[in-house]
């Protein structure tokens, strides 16, 4: 379901900063009879695209394993803007329409990179002087636990309970290496070793 959801919502940002970037030049281009044209004819889609919006980006909040301070940025971002948009196309204020535009596609460059500064952070996981399970614990810790849970069954993201996994431990290694539905992939992140520890400590879970 999370996967879906996710997708779903993908898809709606995505029409809303296109229905959003076509007001907005409209606006600036003083083409104001062709904008409010152009609203009360998406009128109905925009209410549908807004609504389908906010209850998946509510889902997805709720439902997410990473909740780190992206997210809560990313929140205020968009809460601070819709207010702001309504009153830009109100007053048509071009400007402020501008600003609501350039936060809203700040906002999306949060969720994507999951960084306030839309750059990936340095996640390395220092497992010196650890092998095996030892070492798998550390990076699960460190990778895993905000989506698996520390006993492996939290679910959130749409992780998969470990304890129930019947996935051989090659399996899990192509997993952990290649990601899978909403799972990232872990190849550009963890040596080889380091994948086959963490897939030996999920062992360890059932």
């Amino acid at each position: 379901m999370y996967t879906g959801i996710l997708h779903t919502h993908t898809l709606v940002v995505s029409l809303f900063i296109v229905l959003y970037l076509i007001k907005a030049t409209l606006l600036v281009l003083n083409r104001h009879a062709a904008l409010d044209n152009f609203v009360k004819k998406t009128k109905v889609a925009e209410m549908i695209i807004s609504t389908l919006f906010l209850l998946t980006g509510i889902y997805l909040a709720v439902n997410t394993g990473n909740k780190g301070t992206w997210l809560w940025v990313k929140l205020f971002v968009i809460a601070c803007t819709i207010p702001l948009a309504v009153i830009a196309f109100k007053k048509k204020n071009s400007s402020l329409a501008l600003i609501s535009l350039m936060a809203l596609i700040y906002a999306y460059g949060i969720s994507e990179t999951k960084s306030i500064s839309m750059k990936k952070a340095d996640t390395a996981v220092n497992t010196e002087g650890l092998e095996g399970a030892a070492a798998g614990k550390v990076i699960f810790e460190s990778k895993c636990q905000s989506c698996h849970g520390a006993d492996g069954k939290l679910g959130l993201s749409g992780a998969k309970d470990l304890t129930q996994s019947a996935l051989s431990p090659q399996e899990k290694i192509d997993i952990i290496t290649n990601g899978k539905k909403t799972m990232a992939a872990y190849k550009d992140q963890l040596s080889q070793e380091q994948i086959a520890a963490v897939a030996e400590y999920v062992q360890t879970l059932k």
